[in-house]
Formats: structure tokens, C-alpha cells, sequence
């Protein structure tokens, strides 16, 4: 039996599907019988499964590639044949379930001891990055950020991308990529507090992001931008666009979070305990907290958000670190910005995908009133009615990133909307 005829010297992505979605992986449930049933369950572009079943009495060997785990089990018993099918087809079914959790044991490593600096001086960007020098609360600090430029046909228009409280602005490496070969400029900040950016001890709040990225765009001799901003950044977006609604082309809101006020739900903690989980955040803890930001996303490619928080835990300035953690936490649940759609005058789309749950201090609200917390699907559809003539997108079977997990979805929300 052959399942999807795909060439086996490409297994090593096995399980995504090449659109930035992964194979189902519930083998054997309701509805599935036979190898019609198994052939559609893996029946997407970029799963590569092959199971052989020799045509020798007595004898069945099977064999499974999935990502970069091969495993391969072969023996010999005498039994009846329906007997010998059904002790196959366990196997297989058993190697099928166990070949992800496999590959990502052998894949992710159980520490890391190579320290990052708090502003990761060490971690290259994929475009050169530049400072814009601020005076804040008698502090100079520098605000990292990258201009990339169109390579070629450029039509005049600047879009900026503001990043989400556990990323900085490496991680739209691909939507600038996407957005340039376009004609578009990109401007990415990293804000103060976050990514290769100082690292005050200071008030932070969502007017002082704001006027600080107004502020870059004055360096760059940028008058209009499209802003687009993911998580924390929709919520500095939707107050960028009602501080500076002549600076806003346009506002994309990629899963935003604060679309709900969490103070009427989440009971509130005090910086010093936000700062402490913050100093007590374990690799498990943290790589489980990022992987459910995802429905279908290979582990090793969420790695990539997890090993900058762990290694800066090796920094000797990584206190600082984390209390700019806590404060900027303690900014999103006390600075709500849900009351003030009905504000927003540009034109505006918000891209979800259905399966984001994301909500802060989820954890600290009482358990019969966590389950309603986070709904972003039906945040979003509510939020769609109060923004004026604001647009909705939802990506089904995509969690809190949809740029990261279905980028081509993504992707084609966001040009059809600049189109218009």
C-alpha cells in the first residue's frame, strides 16, 4: 500500500503542507476505514508517508518518514491474515502518532547556554537595521529599525509593520519580502522595550509607542504610511491611527489582541509579580506557551521565537529585561483600546484566524469565566461593526500569526485589501 506517490528524498518537511498549514494527523478516528480513508487523511501537497506491504506469507514490514524521523518495523509472525492486518495497521497507526512527537524530541534542544544580549546584538536581522536616538524620562535611548526599500518599480506607498509583545521585527522577514516585491517600502521598528531596541526602565504606554513611531517616519520623510500591526502591535495601530488619522494611508489588524477590555474578567497583579514570572519562565513553560499560538506549525520553526527569551535569561542585564517585560504587560491590561473603534476613520481590515484563543492574564481569570476569554473569531466579527466601513478576513484552522502559519492566505488578504 502507497500512500500519495511523493518522492521520498523531500520527507524531511513532512507534515506541512507547503502553504504554511499541516496534514491532519487523526488516523484511525470516526469515518476513517481502509487505505481510502488513510489516503485522504494524508492526502495533501508535502506529507510524505509510505507504508510496504511485501506480498510474502507471513511477512509485512513497514516503513514511515515523517519530517526528519525515519522509523522502520518489520516482522515476521503466523497468524491469520485479518489478523496480521489489523496487527499492521496498529503499527502503522502507532508510528504515524509517535513520528511527530519523535522528530521533536531529537529536534529541540533541552537547554541553551549560549547568552543573548538584552537588545540581541548577536542575532542578525534579515535587513540592515538602523537607530533612531530618543530622549525618554531623562534616558537617551535608541529605537532599532529597518527601512527596506522595493527592489525594483516602486509605487510611491510605505507600508509599516508593528510587532506583537513576544516578537520584534524580524519575524515579518516574509511580508517584507512579499510587500517590496510589490513596489512597497517597509518600515519596521522595533519598539523601545522590545527587540534589538533600548531597554528602559520607564512608564510605557501605547501614546508613547505611538508618538515614537511618528517620530521615525518624520526621520524617514515618510507623510503616510499603511499600517499593519499583529497582537500588541493592533492595539498600538488602532491608537497610531486616532492620534494620527492623516498619517494613516490605511490600518490591517492581524490578530489583535485587546479587542476585549481585560480588566472586567482578569483580576489585576502587581508589577513586582509580573516581574517575577517573568524571571521564572521556564524553557518548557515558554516553548509551550509560543507552540499554542499555532494549530498547524512545525516545533522547530516556533523554536525560532523561543531561543531569544531563553538565552537572554543567561544575560547578566537580564532583570532589567524582564522587568521591561512586566511593565510592558502591565501596559496592554491597564491601557485597553477596544472602547475606541468607533474612532478609528480609515479604511481598515482585520485578518484572524478562527482558531486564536490569545488573552492576557487567561491563566489568572476564574475558571468558569476563562473559557469565554480570547474568542478572537468573534472579537473580530463584534469589533468589524464598530470600526467604520471596517472589513473582516478569517483564515479557517490558523491560530494568533496568521503571516507565520498560512502566509499565502495572509498574504492575499492583505494585497486584495491594498488593491481597493
Amino acid at each position: 500500500m502507497r500512500i500519495r506517490n511523493q518522492d521520498c528524498c523531500n520527507a524531511v518537511n513532512a507534515g506541512n503542507t507547503g502553504n504554511g498549514t499541516t496534514a491532519p494527523r487523526n488516523v484511525g478516528g470516526e469515518g476513517h476505514t481502509g487505505s481510502a480513508a488513510l489516503d485522504e487523511t494524508y492526502g495533501t501537497k508535502g506529507t510524505y508517508v509510505f507504508v510496504h506491504l511485501p506480498l510474502v506469507p507471513g511477512a509485512r514490514s513497514f516503513a514511515l518518514v515523517t519530517r526528519s524521523v525515519i522509523c522502520h518495523l518489520s516482522f515476521v509472525i503466523h497468524l491469520p491474515v485479518v489478523t496480521r492486518t489489523r496487527i499492521g495497521l496498529a503499527c502503522f497507526l502507532c508510528l504515524v502518532l509517535a513520528g511527530p512527537a519523535m522528530a521533536q524530541e531529537k529536534s529541540l534542544p533541552d537547554h541553551y547556554d549560549n547568552p543573548l544580549g538584552t537588545c540581541f546584538e548577536d542575532m542578525k536581522y534579515p535587513y540592515p537595521t538602523a537607530f533612531l536616538n530618543l530622549h525618554v524620562e531623562g534616558q537617551d535611548v535608541r529605537m532599532c529599525f529597518m527601512d527596506v526599500q522595493p527592489p525594483k518599480n516602486p509605487n510611491g506607498r510605505t507600508v509599516l509593520l508593528l510587532h506583537g509583545k513576544n516578537f520584534w521585527g524580524a519575524y515579518w522577514n516574509d511580508t517584507i519580502k512579499f510587500l517590496t516585491d510589490r513596489g512597497y517600502r517597509v518600515v519596521i521598528p522595533d519598539q523601545i522595550g522590545f527587540g534589538k531596541s533600548s531597554k528602559p526602565d520607564i512608564h510605557y504606554s501605547f501614546d508613547f509607542m505611538a508618538e515614537n513611531t511618528a517620530g521615525l517616519l518624520d526621520l524617514l520623510q515618510v507623510p503616510k504610511a499603511i499600517v499593519v500591526g499583529h497582537s500588541m502591535g493592533g492595539m498600538l495601530g488602532i491608537r497610531f491611527a486616532r492620534l494620527y488619522p492623516g498619517r494613516t494611508e490605511a490600518l490591517v489588524l492581524e490578530d489583535p489582541i485587546g479587542l476585549e477590555d481585560y480588566r472586567l474578567v482578569v483580576p489585576p497583579d502587581p508589577l513586582e509579580a509580573l516581574y517575577q514570572q517573568e524571571l521564572n519562565t521556564t524553557l518548557p513553560d515558554y516553548r509551550r506557551y509560543v507552540q499554542g499560538y499555532f494549530v498547524h506549525y512545525p516545533p522547530e520553526k516556533a523554536e525560532v521565537y523561543v531561543e531569544p527569551r531563553l538565552r537572554v535569561t543567561l544575560s547578566g542585564d537580564f532583570p532589567r529585561w524582564a522587568r521591561v517585560a512586566a511593565l510592558t504587560d502591565l501596559m496592554i491590561y491597564e491601557q485597553p483600546v477596544c472602547y475606541e473603534f468607533a474612532e478609528v476613520k480609515v479604511p481598515t481590515l482585520l485578518i484572524v484566524g478562527q482558531e486564536d484563543h490569545t488573552a492576557v492574564g487567561k491563566d489568572r481569570a476564574p475558571i468558569d469565566l476563562r473559557r469565554n476569554l480570547g474568542n478572537v473569531a468573534e472579537l473580530a466579527k463584534k469589533a468589524a461593526t464598530q470600526i467604520p466601513g471596517a472589513k473582516l478576513v478569517e483564515i479557517p484552522g490558523v491560530g494568533h500569526i496568521p503571516h507565520l502559519e498560512a502566509p499565502d492566505r495572509f498574504h492575499q488578504a492583505l494585497e486584495d485589501f491594498l488593491h481597493k
